[in-house]
């Protein structure tokens, strides 16, 4: 594996998506966003992108919009049936939602 400082910001993620837990601890949707939310602040404060535009092609993926952030429409492809709570998907739930959100 490439080290992480080399890697493109496509590389980057692949990586982050592909093992999640290796980054954020626990495997679970609400820390992925949380890590992905911390990255997008941090680049935008030091003059990077960030994830610019990745709410735009969420929902061009999606074909709809809502008030929803991000996670929000990360959620609503992967779950189109609706969820309880944001803080506590179930297993399989969870898997897809970060599945999903690897686009």
């Amino acid at each position: 594996m490439k080290p992480l400082a080399e890697m493109s910001e496509r590389e980057y993620f692949a990586c982050v998506g592909q093992r999640p837990g290796m980054f954020v601890g626990k495997s679970s949707f609400h820390m992925l966003a949380a890590f992905l939310t911390g990255y997008d602040q941090n680049a935008i404060r030091h003059g990077g992108h960030g994830l610019a535009g990745w709410r735009e092609w969420l929902v061009a993926r999606r074909s709809r919009d809502c008030n929803h952030a991000w996670p929000g429409q990360v959620l609503h492809i992967a779950l189109p049936g609706g969820w309880d709570t944001y803080w506590d998907l179930p297993p399989e739930d969870e898997e897809h939602a970060i599945k999903s959100s690897r686009g």
